[in-house]
């Protein structure tokens, strides 16, 4: 079992750790370069790329993408709640509790964890994250920007078309011209190596403030995400690699994105880079000891991408 979640973990473990070396030694990093041609090249490509060589089924996906869905509305509500006990201001903590870091972290884990198919259900749960981020985030962080804009944000994310190609894909049964496919291989195959170095890029350039409140709601989004996940998945009744899935991506930290987010609208973003940086750390301990318990569950073992 060692070895297996040693293979799992490991490069997570060290292109995070390259990432980190390399802005940490004063090399230069144009992360916004690079996560613009992650989220309008590479994402997109890795989408209609990975739905066009799997064989899933939609209701599989489909259940894997509501489980997400429950896990983010019911973070949401126990957000609330808590921020209104404590008398904290809900706009700071309520969208790094709903909105995990399913794209740097999720998919690279749940790729080496199932294969293929398991970042094909992956993706499913990215989705909802992106989705429900250009939406009900920005409309609970933004203090002016309309409905109307937030529509045409969300209208201009690449990703959004990709899976829609990529459904169309999985429900017709269509094959792509090899040209193509070939060409969205080659485009996607950039973007999980620069997601897990931009994840290391990204923690060298957070700072942590207040840490026992970000501790407290770091814990919170990595263990209630991780319960709240598995029952859902298990109420939805989602068994082998779509449950494993499900509850890897319900575990995940807290998204990076909530930081860009919280510095654009001016939302407390340093005890927000605090939460994403502690969660991270907190996510690196009890992932593997998820995988030990998701892997027999899943009844696999791991799959070399």
């Amino acid at each position: 079992m060692f070895a297996e979640l040693a293979a799992i973990m490991a490069p997570l473990f060290i292109g995070t750790a390259i990432g980190y070396g390399w802005v940490r030694s004063g090399a230069d990093y144009p992360s916004e370069f690079v996560s613009r041609a992650v989220m309008n090249i590479a994402t997109p490509c890795l989408i209609v790329s990975v739905m066009a060589r799997v064989e899933v089924e939609p209701s599989i996906m489909g259940g894997v993408a509501l489980a997400a869905a429950v896990v983010i509305l019911s973070m949401g509500v126990i957000g609330y709640l808590l921020t209104r006990w404590l008398k904290l201001p809900p706009v700071h903590y309520i969208p790094s509790l709903m909105f995990p870091n399913n794209g740097n972290l999720g998919l690279p884990l749940c790729l080496f964890a199932f294969g293929d198919t398991g970042l094909a259900l992956a993706l499913a749960a990215f989705m909802v994250m992106t989705l429900s981020t250009f939406t009900v985030g920005i409309m609970m962080v933004s203090r002016a920007e309309g409905l109307g804009a937030r529509l045409k944000a969300l209208g201009r994310q690449p990703v959004l078309y990709a899976m829609v190609l990529a459904v169309a894909l999985l429900l017709t049964d269509t094959t792509l011209p090899l040209w193509l496919a070939n060409t969205v291989d080659l485009m996607g195959g950039f973007a999980i190596p620069l997601m897990i170095l931009t994840l290391g890029v990204s923690l060298a350039r957070l700072k942590l403030v207040a840490w026992r409140l970000s501790l407290a709601f770091s814990t919170l989004r990595v263990l209630g995400g991780l319960a709240l996940a598995y029952l859902a998945a298990r109420l939805i009744g989602l068994e082998g690699e779509a449950l494993g899935v499900a509850v890897l991506q319900g575990a995940m930290p807290v998204a990076i994105f909530n930081y860009l987010l919280a510095l654009r609208y001016d939302r407390a973003p340093q005890e927000v880079a605090a939460m994403v940086l502690m969660s991270t750390l907190l996510a690196f301990v009890v992932l593997p000891i998820v995988l030990v318990f998701v892997l027999p569950l899943a009844g696999t073992t791991p799959v070399a991408p």
